[in-house]
């Protein structure tokens, strides 16, 4: 039986989560607090018991990503999952990178938020797939930029990687599933895995969140660009 505490300020949203949880994983224990100083008490009282923490960033006392700080800070092995009504990509990013497992958009339908709790509970990282398969916003370039050369044979990380590879890591940037990859690539999700471990040891990081954070967007779209047949 897995442990679950949701934290949110919102009664009727800590409401309604609570009854999807129920109704589609059937045997959870569901605890609640409504500030995050309420969820450290809790969590303080019954840490070895609970499995996975919800986050509202929009907590009163949680401060955003401060929040989500100060609780990753306290509680370095409880998995955390964001939930947010806020649909940012860099927000998103940015929250796996301090240590969530997971991030959730309050938008997100109740089937896709449950696959998301059991991907999370089954040891993987969630993102939602409809915002991270949007090409990230261009930066505002420097007003002095046009006065510095261009490098266009700068090395790239992605250069010691396979055609294959490069087409499993925009995969899992979109916040896919390594079964849906095998699915979508038409291989084994064995062979997903192996793809992957090539992957992290070829960029030199030690997950797929870094993967995805080392990977340069614009970079990694054009070389898929380059894979697409031509007519």
């Amino acid at each position: 039986m897995n442990t679950l505490m949701v934290a949110d300020d919102h009664p009727l949203f800590r409401e309604a989560i609570g009854a999807a949880i129920r109704a589609g994983l059937p045997g959870c224990r569901l605890l609640e607090a409504d500030s995050l100083d309420d969820a450290l008490k809790g969590i303080a009282e019954e840490e070895e018991d609970i499995d996975l923490l919800l986050l509202d960033l929009g907590l009163p006392d949680a401060a955003g990503l401060a929040g989500l700080e100060r609780l990753r800070e306290a509680c370095p092995a409880l998995p955390v999952v964001v939930i947010s009504a806020e649909r940012e990509r860099n927000l998103i990013l940015e929250s796996i990178a301090l240590g969530a497992v997971g991030y959730i958009p309050k938008s997100t339908p109740r089937r896709a938020m449950l696959e998301a709790l059991r991907q999370v509970l089954g040891g993987q990282i969630y993102l939602p797939p409809d915002i991270m398969r949007r090409p990230p916003a261009t930066p505002a370039a420097d007003h002095d930029s046009f006065l510095a050369p261009a490098a266009p044979d700068a090395p790239s990380p992605l250069d010691a990687l396979t055609d294959k590879q490069l087409q499993v890591l925009a995969r899992l940037a979109r916040g896919e599933a390594n079964k849906v990859i095998a699915r979508e690539l038409d291989i084994a999700e064995t062979t997903v895995k192996t793809h992957v471990s090539a992957i992290l040891r070829k960029l030199n990081v030690g997950s797929r969140v870094q993967a995805i954070l080392a990977a340069d967007q614009a970079d990694l779209a054009a070389r898929l660009a380059r894979l697409q047949p031509r007519d």
